[in-house]
């Protein structure tokens, strides 16, 4: 079992940049795959990008690529989301997942292990 903890959320102009991190407990970080997703008000919560288990091989939802890093330390048990070029529809609570099969899922239910989430507020 893995703990996640989400942190660096905030308020943010549109155009800037937020690098969010996730801690995980545990000795067994690095046989977890890994995803960021968001849920924006009255929105069903949907992917951002996944990392796998190693690092080499990154997703991203269509709209946050070439914006948005999915870098993983298995050193330091931490996943982050850089964020760049953020955008008023980047605006949404952001949540860490760990997925124990496949990776690069892109579906809320692929993943076993939730973080309680980070508020992202882009201004304009």
């Amino acid at each position: 079992q893995v703990q996640l903890v989400e942190s660096g959320g905030g308020l943010v102009q549109a155009g800037g940049s937020l690098r969010l991190s996730c801690a995980a407990s545990g000795r067994t970080f690095s046989s977890y795959a890994l995803g960021w997703f968001r849920q924006a008000p009255g929105k069903e919560r949907e992917f951002v990008a996944a990392v796998s288990r190693s690092g080499s091989s990154t997703y991203f939802a269509d709209s946050v690529k070439g914006r948005f890093t999915i870098p993983r330390d298995n050193a330091k048990n931490t996943v982050y989301l850089q964020m760049n070029s953020l955008k008023l529809e980047d605006t949404a609570v952001y949540y860490c997942a760990a997925a124990l099969w496949g990776e690069g899922q892109r579906l809320v239910g692929a993943y076993q292990y939730w973080g309680q989430g980070t508020q992202v507020t882009v201004s304009s």
